[in-house]
Order: structure tokens, then sequence, then C-alpha cells
């Protein structure tokens, strides 16, 4: 099969032909149709998180499965899936609590560097995040997928696998917005755009969109944002604090993965507010927060892909696009051709797109 290849930092993935085990015990082979080119995967290529190499990246996608191994009984070939980097055991204590996005069975969520599906020029060729979604085929764990109906369509499909899911699953489950409440959204690519959309779902009276880009902004509009702020020329915290009469909002999100607008998105709280941290903050960075200001009940979290439970939130999330109630249309920038996954990383790097899909003609 065809897949692009990560070989170091700084350099581009190369398209090689890759060698695929046949699904063992549990495992399932899919054929990939759609992938989303995510910022999550830049981080990678960045070198602002390491990761073993030579790898596959990828972990936003649609697939059809092709075959399935022993023991599995969830899906059948012929089915068409989203692929999930929360892969789960359902047996752990976080399985079994209800935190399957935190599920910690190292023999079901493999870590880094330990899974052995993969060979390229006679050496193994490492799976990130379990999936490794930019290849025409992938093998997974069965709890790495959730089944959709036919109908759907799959590069629609492909945008709930991580970009979706995590914005409006941090509005829902992490920070529990509640209905008639003002909300704050730093950063409208993907994620931040949908994390405006899951909140003007919930119900917030208001919904101020921020990021530097006019054309986003535009598009938050279209999410549901009722105020925009362009962050290029004004102080956002400021523009904020003089949108709701100097009191601050009570749930704020951070969707960029920045040092800077996560401080600002704690520093744009009213007392007993809440900021989110959904982005991908480079490993090592620290952020600085004055301790005055927890005094008066001010929180900061992060959330883990949205707290999601993918099995049940996926599905409904495609439910509710096809009821016109989730936007998932305005997030798609473009579809690209494997062979074009550097042109395309490279546009993602200027802020213009907010999703270019690889299409793999399937389906």
């Amino acid at each position: 099969m065809k897949a692009a290849v990560f070989h170091a930092a700084h350099q581009p993935l190369t398209i090689e032909d890759v060698e695929i085990e046949k699904p063992k015990r549990r495992e399932v082979l899919l054929r990939t149709a759609f992938a989303g080119l995510c910022h999550s995967d830049l981080h990678f290529m960045e070198g602002l998180y390491p990761y073993p190499v030579p790898a596959i990246l990828g972990h936003e996608g649609s697939a059809i499965v092709e075959a399935v191994g022993e023991d599995v009984t969830y899906v059948k070939p012929g089915d068409h899936v989203i692929t999930c980097l929360s892969v789960f055991c359902g047996e752990c204590a976080q399985c079994t609590t209800g935190h399957t996005n935190l599920c910690d069975n190292t023999e079901v969520k493999l870590l880094p560097g330990a899974a052995r599906r993969l060979r390229w020029k006679g050496q193994t060729l490492h799976q990130a995040f379990n999936l490794s979604v930019f290849a025409e085929n992938m093998v997974v764990h069965e709890h790495a997928v959730v089944k959709i109906r036919d109908e759907f369509p799959l590069d629609i499909a492909a945008l709930v696998g991580c970009g979706v899911m995590t914005g409006v699953g941090a509005v829902f489950n992490a920070a529990k917005v509640e209905p008639g409440s003002t909300v704050a959204v730093v950063g409208c690519g993907g994620i931040g755009l949908s994390a405006v959309n899951g909140a003007a779902l919930a119900g917030a009276a208001r919904i101020i969109a921020i990021d530097t880009n006019s054309s986003k902004l535009e598009k938050a509009i279209a999410m549901g944002a009722t105020d925009v702020i362009n962050a290029s020329n004004v102080d956002p915290v400021a523009a904020v604090k003089d949108l709701t009469d100097g009191q601050g909002v009570p749930y704020s999100f951070e969707a960029i993965g920045m040092k800077v607008t996560a401080e600002q998105c704690f520093a744009m709280l009213r007392p007993g507010g809440v900021a989110t941290i959904i982005g991908m903050i480079p490993f090592g960075t620290k952020i600085e927060l004055h301790g005055a200001d927890f005094l008066r009940d001010r929180k900061i979290q992060g959330t883990s892909m949205g707290g999601n439970r993918f099995r049940v939130d996926m599905p409904r999330l495609l439910e509710l696009w096809k009821q016109g109630r989730l936007k998932l249309d305005h997030l798609v920038s473009g579809h690209i051709k494997l062979d074009q996954i550097n042109e395309g990383f490279a546009l993602l790097k200027t802020g213009a797109p907010v999703r270019n899909l690889i299409n793999f003609g399937v389906g």
C-alpha cells in the first residue's frame, strides 16, 4: 500500500510502498477513505512533540472495513467506520467509570513505538496514535472504530473523528456549558469553530469568537458566533471585558495551543469561570498565571479529545449534521490526493484553510 512516511522533524513526508500485517485477534483491516490534515499532526512534524521514527502520522479519518480478525464482533467487512485515537479496553478503572478516552490499558492502547503492524524496507514502521491514517490501509483494534450508517458521506464523517469531536466535546463534556451563558473561543480553526458550534447547540446566549484571520471569523459567525474579535489589532482580553461590561466570561476555550492564548483565556474569565485548554501546547512549555486570580474561584483545565465517548458521541454528531444543526460543511476547505500532503500541510501553516481532506478514492 501507499503511505506518507514521517522521517524526522522539519523534513517532508515521503510517499512510500509499505507492508501491512493481516488483522490478528480483535483487530480489523480498514481501507482508508478520507484523512484530515490536523494541526496536531503538524506539531509532531515540527518537533514540538517527540515520536519514534520512521512513522505514519494521521489520526482523523473515515474508512471501510475490508477484513476482520479472530473474535471481532463489532464490525464486518463492508461496514463504514470513523477511526478514533481514543482506543479503549472497556475494562480498566478509567473505562468502567465512564472515561473511555483516558483508557490506560497499554495492551490495547499501545504506547508509542509498541505497535508492530507496519513494515518499510525491512524495518518496523511506527504506527502513530494506534491509527496511522495517512495510508491507504490501517490495521487497528476494533475498539478504535465506531460504525456509522452508509448514508453519511465519508468526507463529512472523517471530520468528526478528531476536530469536531474535540471542539464540541469540550463544550458539552469538559466545560458543561449552561444554556443562556456567555462563551469565548480563542482560535477559529476546525476545533475552535466546532467549539463555537457546540456552544450554540448548548444554548449559549452569547458566543465570542476570537482569531487573527478575518475569513475564519466570518465562518465563526456562520457556525453560531454572536460577536467576533480580530486579535490582530486589539487586545483580546480587553475586548472581551468590554463586551461583557468588564465582567469577563464564565467559559473560555483555547483552541490554538499557545502559551499566550492559554494565559489570555484565563485572564478573560469572570469570577467562578473556567478556561478549557483544547490546543496542544508545545511539550515543555510553561503557562504563567497570577495566583491571586484563583482566589475568586477561577479555574483552568485540560481536555483529552473533548472527553469523548466516541462510540456514542460521534453518531450523535452526524445526526445533528443531518438535521442541519451541526455545520460540518463549513469546515471542509477542499480535497487533495495523498501525494499532495506536504503542500497541504504547508498551506495549513499559513492559517488559511480550515480542513483539507486527503481523498483516497474509496466509496
